[in-house]
């Protein structure tokens, strides 16, 4: 089984009025030392709509089965992977929002054991800051290329 660190962070210019949004996953092979960086963006969409895809993305390119050290600044996802989202599931998402998100979650999550662990943004945390400068430079690099045809 191998461990892993996830850093995760979403972006997103005019965030809930047709903004364009950024996401970054950092994944850190901690055996290998080894870290790879997942980025990209999608117009129309939210910050935590970006935060959610970085995770399924970062989850996504680890091996199965791993443990999975998850690190968001979106306190709202870490409560949820770690406590809510059992409940939610159990009455099929009702009242929650970005429900094809979390079935994605959950689908690349299931062969894995995964914690999710809060950080403080932009307070420091190298990682953290790093995955943020990544997704605001996506979401403003999808922003120019909309503005300029």
């Amino acid at each position: 089984m191998g461990n892993y660190h996830i850093y995760t962070d979403g972006s997103c210019l005019n965030n809930g009025n047709n903004g364009t949004g950024g996401y970054c996953a950092i994944v850190q092979d901690l055996e290998s030392d080894e870290s790879i960086i997942i980025k990209g963006s999608q117009a129309n969409t939210t910050n935590i709509r970006m935060e959610m895809l970085a995770i399924i993305k970062g989850i996504a390119k680890v091996p199965e089965p791993s443990k999975i050290k998850l690190y968001s600044d979106c306190q709202m996802l870490v409560n949820a992977i770690n406590t809510w989202l059992d409940g939610w599931n159990a009455k099929n998402f009702k009242g929650v929002a970005n429900v094809d998100l979390w079935e994605m979650y959950l689908k690349a999550a299931k062969p894995h054991e995964i914690k999710a662990v809060w950080v403080k943004a932009h307070n420091g945390n190298e990682l953290n800051e790093r995955c943020d400068a990544i997704a605001s430079n996506e979401a403003q690099k999808l922003f120019l290329r909309i503005k300029n045809g």
